[in-house]
């Protein structure tokens, strides 16, 4: 059963909510944290995975291209030092 076009523009504002309460949340924990970073605007192993797991909801919603979605992949996994970077 297909949903209806309002139910899929639900679930991408959804989607850009929870994206947009992530980069918050990363920005609020940079600047409580104090820490010295290597990287400017480095994020934590959560918020990366946060990241990865929205990537995937973004993905399987088909709002995504599987080239953008390797790329975006390929990034975060560098980043959390999983893979090359």
């Amino acid at each position: 059963m297909a949903s209806s076009p309002q139910s899929f523009q639900k679930r991408q504002r959804e989607l850009a909510r929870q994206e947009r309460a992530a980069a918050k949340r990363a920005r609020r924990h940079s600047r409580e944290s104090g820490d010295a970073e290597d990287e400017a605007g480095a994020l934590s192993e959560d918020e990366l995975l946060e990241q990865f797991r929205l990537l995937n909801e973004r993905r399987e919603a088909g709002t995504v291209s599987p080239e953008d979605f390797e790329a975006r992949r390929i990034e975060i996994f560098a980043q959390l030092g999983l893979g090359e970077g």
